[in-house]
Parts: C-alpha cells; structure tokens; sequence
C-alpha cells in the first residue's frame, strides 16, 4: 500500500481568520488551552497581552514544512495535524495535537524552520503570538520554559510512538488508535474527519481507507461513516487498537502530570485567578493528553 500523494493548498483553501485581540483581564480570567492554563497568573501575564484570538478553519495550513515559523498557536479548540512531507509528493501524518498543546514552540531554539506541515484538520479557535514576543516572556519565566520542555517532550513520545506503530501493527488497528487520538480532543462521539484525512493519518491510499473503515464498521467500533464524519463506539475501537494507544497515553500522562503542572481537563476553562495550590489540587477527568476514561 502507498501512502497517498499530499495535494497541493491553493489560494482558495481555508485561511486562518484573524479575530480580535482579547483585553488582558479577559484572557487571563479564562483559559482553554491546558498549557497557559497551567502557568501560574504571574507568568501567564507576560503572554497574553500579546495574545490574538483566530479561527481554525479545516484544511488550513498553520506552516509548511521548511517554511520558517513565524507564529505560535495555542489551540482553545478544535485538532492540528503534523505532515511529514516527502520529495516524492507523499504524505504521512507523524502526530497530533489539541489544546493540550501548542504549534510553533521549536522557534524556543532560536530561529527555526518548520520540519514538518502543520493542517487543521478538526476546526476550532487558537491563541496566536509572534515567536518574538514568546521569546521575550520566555526569558522572564521559568515556569513558562518548564512548561515548553514537558510540551516537547510529550510531542517527540507521541512521534516515537506513532512510528513503531506504523512499522509494526495493521491497518485496522492503527486506524483504531488514530480515532481514538481523535476522539481524545473532540466533542461527542461523531467525528468531522473526511476520508482524506484518514488517509493522511495512515498513509494510504483511499480505497485502503475504505476497506479499513468497512472492518471497523462491521466489528461494531465505527457505527456509521458518511463523506465528511465517522461516528464511533469507543469502547469497541479500544478492544479494536493495538496497545500503542494505551502506552502513549501512559508516558504521555507521567511526563505532562507532574507536580508543578496538575492541568484542568481538555476544554476546561481554567480560573487563572485562583491561587496555585487550588490549581494543584484539581483532578483532571482525561488523562494528560484529554483521555477519556475507559468505559466513557
């Protein structure tokens, strides 16, 4: 099976949309996104004077691969996609990410250019900042940096993972690990992905995708499938999966759950004028990376 061939983004694909710039008392009094809300007021404060609400629209392109970044985006909503794009045109996702995370942090190492292509696949809403005014307030706050390393590593976890899932474990099971990523950062059990987006995650073909989607379905993981959604049964998709998901959940839970860094659940608006031990003391109900318990 080939992976398919990434389709070229032309002037007419979605756009980011800029919104408003957000009043400080605003933002600082509610936060979506499970990093910023893990920062203490302090810290959080030096960020989001800068900060500009913008719309994710699906098939938006954040950065391509090579490109440099020139933004940062702190998703609130919606999922990002992280494309390795081939010489030869082909195209294959490496991981995700939701508003347990952020897009655009490799510039912490100075100038950089996006290794990879980052796709809104699932739309939604993000804080944008300038890599330069990130800069700035990174220099200022340890626990801003603290907070950038544990991100980088639950990212390169998630990337390890995915590629021995690819090289080791079917196409059936990887599709049922790559929904349950999915579900991990969506509302409800119906899925906005379209076939090319399954395609992208898996790398192959549509026709692969379809017979994959028709196991799924037939096993009862997948309840129904239409153009642009799949609406699935969790727990079945978990008996479907190979351990993969499990496992990543895990280490992705020890590093992002740590002390100094217990985070609301994923879509939680966090109380940023609460004190830090009340902040510590919150239990989330998913796991580091929004997981829903088993059984949901």
């Amino acid at each position: 099976m080939q992976p398919q061939r990434h389709r070229e983004f032309s002037a007419s694909e979605p756009r980011l949309r800029l919104g408003r710039s957000i009043p400080v008392m605003e933002q600082r009094a509610r936060v979506g996104n499970r990093l910023l809300a893990a920062l203490p007021p302090a810290d959080l404060d030096l960020l989001v004077r800068h900060f500009r609400l913008v719309t994710l629209e699906r098939d938006a392109v954040l950065v391509r691969s090579g490109d440099p970044i020139e933004r940062i985006h702190f998703p609130l909503s919606g999922l990002i996609a992280f494309v390795m794009d081939m010489p030869s045109g082909q195209t294959v996702a490496t991981a995700v990410v939701g508003n347990e995370g952020a897009v655009g942090v490799l510039t912490t190492l100075g100038p950089a250019r996006s290794p990879t292509t980052a796709v809104v696949r699932m739309a939604g809403t993000a804080l944008q900042i300038s890599p330069a005014q990130f800069q700035a307030a990174l220099e200022r706050s340890s626990a801003l940096r603290g907070t950038v390393q544990i991100h980088t590593r639950a990212l390169m976890v998630q990337f390890q993972h995915v590629a021995a899932c690819n090289a080791l474990h079917s196409v059936t099971a990887r599709l049922a690990r790559w929904l349950l990523q999915l579900h991990d950062r969506a509302d409800g059990d119906i899925l906005p992905v379209t076939q090319q987006t399954l395609s992208e995650l898996l790398g192959v073909r549509r026709p692969t995708v379809t017979h994959v989607v028709c196991k799924l379905r037939d096993s009862g993981g997948i309840r129904s499938n239409r153009r642009s959604s799949i609406e699935i049964d969790r727990k079945r998709l978990e008996a479907a999966t190979c351990e993969c998901y499990q496992l990543m959940r895990r280490r992705i839970d020890r590093i992002v759950l740590t002390e100094d860094m217990k985070v609301p659940p994923l879509g939680a608006e966090a109380s940023l004028s609460a004190n830090a031990d009340e902040v510590r003391q919150r239990t989330p109900t998913r796991g580091a990376t929004g997981q829903r318990p088993r059984g949901h």
